[in-house]
């Protein structure tokens, strides 16, 4: 199990190396330059050539790039083009919405997909299965931003139950702001738990015909006793793999729906840097996404070998 560690540790470093690298070229071929950008079209050269001094844009790729590495290991992400302000500062305020929105939508998604796959897969080929099916596909096909405007027309303009946009600061109270993002929460979490119920249930299925399934069956267990004590964590393999996945897609992939509630979150960060062609910014967010997805993964991972016995004796 150390080794397989170690191996991972090593393949997730080598990961990071090269995702800094794709992700410091994209972003430094893009057209425009930065300092032209801020000060306008009648801009003078050499004061667009001391602006570029001053953000140290005068000095060679190779530079700009290692420089920008060896800050970021340090915990330095640099200081924001327009706003003069340390990303890391700028990402840690935005984090705090980001982070809890990711997790409360992955909360919602769990809870619901789990007992909707294991209901739909102990009644296979019946009207309740049809049903889940059916809904799941349905949640698959809607986009979420639809989604989440249909929400806010419901329960903020008609119902007024929630507000239909912002974010209420956790000085507020913690109900308070988990208030002010379940919507957006909601909205994130319909897709996800629709994808989720349909490989718990799939996965599930599998597994149910297996010769040890027939064997507990055979010994006088129920239906319901052998997939709760059988089937279900031999199951998990797949669903982990999704739940791994799609914490990644909601930790950096809510810049829609960050703009439709207009919450200061990370995704909004980034749309706003893009057009502010603040590239330190960009850089510095998009890595630090990409290094919470690669954990994620690792974890994931590391959580097989915990769930299936055979992965354990596998690695040893």
């Amino acid at each position: 199990m150390f080794r397989y560690i170690i191996r991972r540790l090593g393949s997730l470093l080598a990961t990071l190396v090269v995702a800094s690298l794709i992700v410091f070229i994209v972003i430094e071929v893009v057209p425009g330059d930065p300092a032209s950008f801020m000060l306008g079209l009648n801009a003078q050269p050499d004061t667009i050539a001391a602006l570029r001094a001053e953000l140290g844009l005068d000095v060679s790729k190779v530079q700009r790039y290692l420089s920008w590495v060896f800050g970021m290991v340090q915990g330095d992400f640099g200081q924001s083009y327009t706003y003069r302000t340390p990303v890391a500062d700028m990402v840690g305020d935005r984090l705090w919405i980001s982070l809890p929105l990711a997790l409360y939508a992955l909360a919602l998604s769990t809870l619901i997909a789990f007992p909707a796959g294991i209901w739909a897969a102990s009644r296979r080929g019946r009207f309740a299965d049809s049903a889940v099916m059916g809904f799941t596909q349905l949640g698959i096909a809607v986009p979420n931003f639809w989604f989440a405007l249909i929400l806010v027309l419901v329960f903020a303009v008609n119902l007024g139950w929630f507000s239909a946009g912002g974010f209420v600061s956790w000085d507020a109270g913690f109900f308070a702001s988990m208030k002010s993002l379940t919507l957006p929460a909601v909205a994130l979490a319909l897709p996800q738990a629709a994808i989720l119920t349909r490989v718990m249930r799939s996965s599930l299925l599998d597994v149910m015909g297996e010769d040890y399934m027939r064997t507990a069956r055979a010994k006088g267990l129920s239906e319901r006793q052998a997939l709760l004590r059988h089937a279900l964590r031999n199951a998990l393999i797949p669903v982990l793999t999704i739940i791994g996945l799609q914490f990644s897609f909601l930790i950096a992939g809510a810049i829609i729906i960050e703009n439709v509630f207009f919450l200061p979150g990370l995704g909004r960060l980034i749309f706003q840097s893009i057009a502010q062609r603040d590239l330190i910014v960009v850089e510095s967010v998009i890595m630090l996404l990409v290094f919470a997805v690669v954990i994620v993964t690792f974890l994931v991972d590391i959580a097989y070998a915990w769930v299936d016995p055979r992965l354990r004796h596998g690695v040893r």
